[in-house]
């Protein structure tokens, strides 16, 4: 038996939400208590019940990209298909891409936009590691104005096969949205409201921003069979001194660190290795897997994670794994929503 068999759940396909609430924070909340082993129902709505005065709530910033290009091959007109990931201070763009056949520098791509038109052209510059390749836009135009009229958002495969409708611009976005780096979306930030915000902020509870722009390999299943042989995937994160301290001066006080999100929690214990939160900025690849210990995220915000997946590894670590097995037994028995658009759970 792999030592990943142990991660793995039977989900019934019809609760991966394929759309998402009219209302973000009508989504269900599954409170669960670690001290006491147990667990009670209640909605997003009732977080300013649950959180007190003197916590800190601390959320990523980051803002999905419309990072999904769709385009065809200049010379054979063959269809194709790409995913921003960055763009170097030269101005050339880092993409993976997919196509039938043979690809090679100096080739040409002619990108569709969401109106179906043919578009820019890409001319692809170097194949790098991990199947990423070097290109370059052929316009003066910056990378996020032409990403906003080409690019689509990049949703999970398993939200309607990763096709995209007008609504998910917007609502595969968080409310606080500002630093553009993202291929998918911090998704428990995606239950709150302007309204639902300002009901905490004036309970005593203090937003704090950090930023990790996520990419798509946070949702890749793990393929090892044990988890210290799993090479984790590199993402940027950043929290500054002001950030920093915040959190230590409300934690000092008696309040919680409340992470909204497994990324928000990575960026958090990536600063604060060392056993004392600092800021940082750079890339992480921190693993929080069974032997790590969490040293400042006091509560954890977040959604249902897929099996075998490294955010499922995190959350049950953090949580205690008998407990977690048990609350995801009760989630699918409740027909809880699973995934980015779903129902979220607080782990206290």
């Amino acid at each position: 038996m792999s030592e990943l068999d142990a991660y793995d759940y039977d989900l019934p396909k019809e609760l991966i939400a394929q759309e998402p609430l009219a209302v973000r924070s009508d989504a269900r909340l599954l409170v669960v208590n670690r001290a006491r082993g147990s667990w009670e129902h209640l909605h997003i709505r009732d977080l300013p019940e649950l959180l007190v005065s003197g916590d800190a709530l601390v959320i990523n910033d980051t803002k999905v990209v419309p990072a999904r290009l769709i385009g065809k091959r200049s010379v054979s007109q063959g269809k194709w298909e790409g995913l921003f990931l960055s763009v170097t201070e030269e101005g050339f763009w880092r993409i993976l891409c997919k196509t039938r056949g043979h690809q090679k520098p100096g080739d040409q791509i002619v990108l569709i936009n969401r109106r179906a038109k043919e578009d820019v052209r890409l001319r692809l510059i170097e194949q790098q590691e991990g199947g990423q390749w070097l290109v370059y836009p052929e316009t003066e135009e910056p990378a996020w104005d032409l990403l906003a009229r080409v690019g689509r958002v990049p949703l999970p495969h398993y939200i309607r096969g990763g096709e995209m409708t007008d609504d998910d611009r917007t609502r595969y976005q968080t409310i606080y949205a500002r630093e553009p780096g993202s291929a998918a979306a911090p998704t428990a930030g995606l239950h709150f409201t302007d309204e639902l915000m300002r009901k905490l902020i004036d309970g005593g509870v203090t937003p704090v921003r950090v930023t990790l722009h996520v990419g798509l390999d946070t949702f890749r299943p793990i393929k090892v069979d044990k988890l210290d042989e799993h090479v984790m995937h590199t993402e940027f994160c950043r929290i500054d001194e002001a950030a920093v301290d915040r959190i230590r001066t409300l934690r000092a006080a008696g309040g919680r660190c409340i992470a909204v999100g497994t990324t928000a929690c990575r960026t958090l214990e990536t600063a604060a290795q060392s056993g004392e939160l600092e800021p940082f900025e750079g890339p992480t690849d921190l693993f929080l897997r069974p032997g790590r210990k969490f040293n400042v995220v006091d509560g954890l915000l977040t959604n249902f994670h897929l099996p075998r997946s490294t955010l499922l590894v995190l959350v049950r670590t953090f949580s205690g794994d008998d407990l977690m097995r048990r609350v995801y037994e009760e989630a699918v028995a409740k027909k809880y929503r699973f995934f980015s658009y779903g129902d979220a759970m607080l782990i206290l």
